[in-house]
Order: structure tokens, then sequence, then C-alpha cells
């Protein structure tokens, strides 16, 4: 469990629900992109585009219970691992106590420039391993 997490809690819209009567699987991403919100700033401060330094080399989910439309969903966010260049946020969705989904994405500390990687400075590292779990 996390010794400090993001939370941000998400109402459904009625767009956002599939045939099947729940929240559609193509959603879940774009939520948990959101709650990184708080990390992208870790980086950017100001969010400025312009001057973007992430890119997301991997993303992985699994799906534990269907999401259901009109009930909020809390997404909670925390640093699963930090290393030179890249890091790990590991991310689930809760709704009525049961969390509905997981996922890992590994960004990577990106400067488009060069379109190379550059390692973490220590100020955002040590501010990235305050968020870790354990």
């Amino acid at each position: 469990m996390p010794l400090r997490s993001f939370s941000l809690t998400i109402q459904p819209r009625f767009n956002e629900t599939d045939g099947l009567g729940h929240i559609n699987n193509t959603v879940m991403p774009v939520w948990f992109e959101a709650a990184r919100e708080p990390i992208f700033a870790i980086f950017n401060p100001s969010l400025n585009l312009a001057e973007w330094n992430l890119i997301v080399a991997g993303f992985t989910i699994a799906y534990t219970s269907p999401t259901q439309y009109g009930q909020p969903v809390e997404i909670k966010t925390w640093i699963s691992r930090v290393g030179n260049a890249s890091f790990e946020v590991a991310q689930q969705s809760w709704q009525g106590g049961k969390m509905t989904a997981e996922a890992k994405t590994t960004l990577v500390h990106y400067d488009y420039s060069v379109d190379k990687s550059q390692p973490i400075g220590e100020e955002v590292k040590q501010a990235l391993l305050t968020l870790t779990g354990e």
C-alpha cells in the first residue's frame, strides 16, 4: 500500500457507458491519465506542452470488475518504481468499495529536441520517492 498517493474522483458520464451497461474499457485509460496530472506537474509545474518532458513507454491494465454508470469512481495513483530515466505509476480504480481495474504505466523523462531519454534530476526523483509504496 502506498505511503502517499493521489486520488481523483470521477463521476462516470452516460456517454462512457457501453452496450453492456458498464463503463467502456477504452474509457479507463483516459481516466488513469487524468489522475496522473499531479505527477506530470512534478516534472513540468506549468503543464506547458511546449516544455513537455515525459513520454509513455508502456501501459498495462487489468479489469477486475465492471465499472458502472451512476456511481462515483475513485482513481488512486502512486509511484511503484523509480529508475534513472524512467519510473512506473501504479493506479487502481475503486467503485462502491470494490476495485474495478488496476494499471501500471512506465513513463520516461524525455527530451523531445534530441529524441532521447534524460536522467531524472535528484530533486524530481526525491519528489517521486515520497509517493512510493511499501
